[in-house]
This record gives structure tokens, sequence and C-alpha cells, in this order.
């Protein structure tokens, strides 16, 4: 017999275990809406203080999965392979990901978001290149991915509609931060778009959502079980955010360091380390290396003989940019210079959110989630921990639309610089969590 949502929820908050029924139930409910705003926001509640096991947690994200559309890629020659990252600022490492992975023979059709709060999106980065689609139909999708051998998109209204909604009901009732919630709403989307393998990119330290290795490793730890669980061979890297990944941080900037990343113009040293890394699993976990030194010396080739970046800029004409990028420069803002310290020394700490939140005071974020952004504005050449600055030598170069939102910004971002002693930075990467079965 079928529960009622209340009953399912009752039981939930009385610390008892959901079965597969009881939460597929109620995810069909959230689907066709004969599960109110309400129930949906006590569900979530009751989850947010009671948890779930495992078995609860895949439950959660296979029925969210199959409340939409699955995409089936058995036509194509080789592995699905995709990556995620929790979010942070200066990531752009999707960028550069998906074509190396195309290069290497995978396929990646990737589904990203938008910025919120203080990280950005890429879904924001592509919609900085004119005539980029971001939302192009499904058929568009499998015929670019088959062609090109990645795309990078949003979310189709087709793709998981149950995590969308419930997403936007956690979002006002203070229930997004919970791990299984989150497990549940990262894996649904990735098992939507038919994956043979997953490689997860958990953030840690200022300018990430999980402030300490442990809670990192706590998620990383559920995604990885959760995925597998689920069918979908899964690992993940905890990876440092004490410091801006890439040395820019705004849509554009972060598009043009990209492009001269792949091009070989430019390679920030941990964004590359962090990249080639993220292949490098992702190549084991689909197949395509023998184990992580093969598949790092895949990665490179692929990037040096300049294969990936022929793969992103056939995805971008493919998509309807209608630039050759490898030149293209939109016209700059109005206000570009240098910001310089305030005292003379060495870059000892960064606040990573704090540098994020000024590229959103420039107007490069939104906190709203329909606010519209600037995708011009920003920074570039931000220093990274342990370079020595002074009066002479700037922390990063500003790019903004107007003198006020400039001296905001860049009080901001000295605010975000401390200036001392030199130390050591963090690693760019704390650990890899694998498939249990290569435990």
């Amino acid at each position: 017999m079928t529960r009622l949502p209340q009953e399912i929820i009752a039981a939930k908050r009385d610390g008892n275990a959901l079965d597969a029924a009881d939460i597929g139930s109620f995810v069909a409910g959230l689907t066709s809406g004969s599960v109110n705003d309400a129930q949906a926001a006590a569900f979530a509640m009751a989850v947010f203080f009671r948890d779930m096991s495992l078995d609860e947690r895949v439950a959660l994200t296979l029925a969210m999965r199959d409340s939409g559309r699955v995409l089936d890629w058995s036509d194509l020659d080789g592995p699905v392979i995709d990556k995620h990252s929790t979010g942070g600022v200066g990531d752009n490492v999707s960028l550069m990901l998906a074509p190396i992975l195309a290069a290497c023979g995978a396929y990646v059709p990737m589904i990203s978001g938008r910025g919120l709060g203080h990280t950005g999106g890429t879904l924001d980065k592509f919609d900085a290149i004119p005539g980029y689609m971001t939302n192009p139909d499904i058929e568009t999708l499998r015929r670019v991915v088959r062609d090109v051998g990645c795309a990078i998109i949003g979310q189709t209204d087709d793709l998981a509609p149950a995590d969308r909604r419930l997403y936007a009901i956690r979002d006002v009732s203070a229930t997004v931060e919970n791990i299984s919630l989150i497990t549940a709403s990262i894996l649904s989307k990735k098992l939507a778009a038919g994956l043979d393998a997953l490689i997860l990119d958990v953030k840690t330290g200022s300018g990430a959502f999980m402030k300490t290795q442990a809670e990192s490793a706590g998620l990383a730890e559920s995604l990885v079980a959760v995925g597998n669980g689920a069918g979908l061979r899964t690992g993940a890297l905890i990876t440092d955010m004490n410091q801006p990944l890439a040395s820019a941080a705004g849509n554009w900037l972060e598009v043009k360091n990209a492009i001269d990343f792949l091009t070989g113009a430019h390679r920030d040293p941990r964004l590359e380390e962090v990249t080639l890394a993220l292949c490098a699993y992702g190549l084991m976990l689909g197949g395509m290396a023998l184990d992580y030194e093969d598949g790092l010396l895949r990665a490179r080739v692929a990037l040096n003989s300049g294969g990936a970046a022929e793969r992103f800029f056939a995805m971008a004409n493919a998509l309807g940019s209608w630039h050759d990028l490898a030149s293209y420069a939109p016209d700059p803002v109005p206000v570009v210079r240098d910001v310089y310290p305030e005292q003379a020394g060495t870059v000892r700490a960064i606040d990573t959110r704090g540098v994020g939140l000024s590229v959103v005071v420039l107007g490069g974020g939104r906190i709203d989630p329909g606010q519209k952004i600037d995708y011009q504005v920003g920074f570039d050449r931000l220093a990274p921990l342990g370079t020595s600055v002074d009066t002479q030598t700037p922390i990063a170069r500003i790019h903004a639309r107007d003198e006020a939102t400039a001296a905001e910004a860049e009080g901001r971002l000295r605010n975000a610089y401390t200036i001392g002693e030199a130390v050591s930075p963090d690693p760019a990467i704390y650990d890899y969590i694998p498939p249990r079965g290569d435990r």
C-alpha cells in the first residue's frame, strides 16, 4: 500500500528509514504536483535533522533521476565521462577539462549551472561568449557531442525536474546544507545525463561551501558511495580553495584564461595541476587509462598537441559562436587598472570568498537567481599565495564598469589579501576518493 505524503514525512521526522517505494512515491508527487510546497519543505526539514542512510540516499537519487528523461549514449564508440565541481572562485576547470577528455577519445555531455553568491558558474562563463547557445535542445546536444566530443550546456527542463523543484524549496526553507540532499541533487542530474563515469572536484577552504577538510571529505565520501551505489563509476578529488584557482575571476576573464591555457599562451600552475589530475582520474574511471600516470600522460598529450584547443573552438562554433575565439577580444570596460596592496610583503592568506564577493560588487556575479550580470568585469593577474608584492607590484588588475563600483571592489579585494611574512601554501590537491572496489 502506498503511503500518503504526510505519512512519509512523519516516518522520517520520527527517525525511521524510508524504503525505495516511499521515496519513489514522494518524488513522483514532487514531479506531478500532488505533493505541495509545504509538504516538500517539511520533508526536506525532516531529512535535514534526521538525515538518510546510504540506501535512502541512493533511492532518492535514482527517483529524482527517473523523474524526467534519461539520456542514452549507447550509439557512441567511447565512454561518456563528466566532471562536477562543488564551486569556487576562479574555477574554470570545465572549460579545459571537457575538450581535453574529448581529444582523448571520450564523450563529455556536461550539464552545468550558473553561479550564485560568491561562486562563479560555468554556464555564465559560456554566456560571455557571443552567440554561444547555453540552452540548446537535446537533439542539438546529441549532435555536438557526437561530432565534436564535448558540449557544455545548461540543465534542460526534462532532466531531473523533481530535483529542480525540491532545490527551489530547500533554498527558501533553510535546508540546503545537508549532505544527503546535496548528494542526491548533484548526482540525479549527472545520472540523467547517461554517464559511464564521473569525477568530482570537492573544494575545501575559504572560498568553498565546505570550509574544512573533514566536511569536504564527508561530502566526497557520500557522493562517491551514492554514485557507485546508483551504478555510476564515481571518484572524487578534494582540492584547495584557500585561494582562487585561476589568476582570473569574472566570466569573460576566465574564458580568456581558459583559452590561454588551452593554446599554451599562459597556464596557472595550480590550475594546470588540478585540471590534469581530474582528467587523469576521469580517464581511469572511464576505462581509458591503465592508471593515474597513464591518464596524466594522455591528458598532457591532448593538451600540448593542440587537440584540446581544437575541440574547444569546434564546440563553441557548433553551439553558435560566430567569432574566432582565439583572437576575439571584447571592447574593454571603462575602468582597467592595477590594484596595489597597502604595504609591502608576501601574500600569506587570501579570503577567497571575499575575492568572489568583490566580483559580485562589480556586477559580475549574482545574489538573486534572476539577477542579470556583467560578463566583462572582474579581476585578472590575481597574485597567488607566496607572491612578493609592494606599492609597485600589484595584487590584481581590476576591470570595472565605473569608478564607484571599482572603488568598492578594490577595497574589498585589499581586505581579502593578507600581506605579511612568507608561508607555505596548502597543496592544490589533498586527497583522492576512489570507488570502493578500487580501495
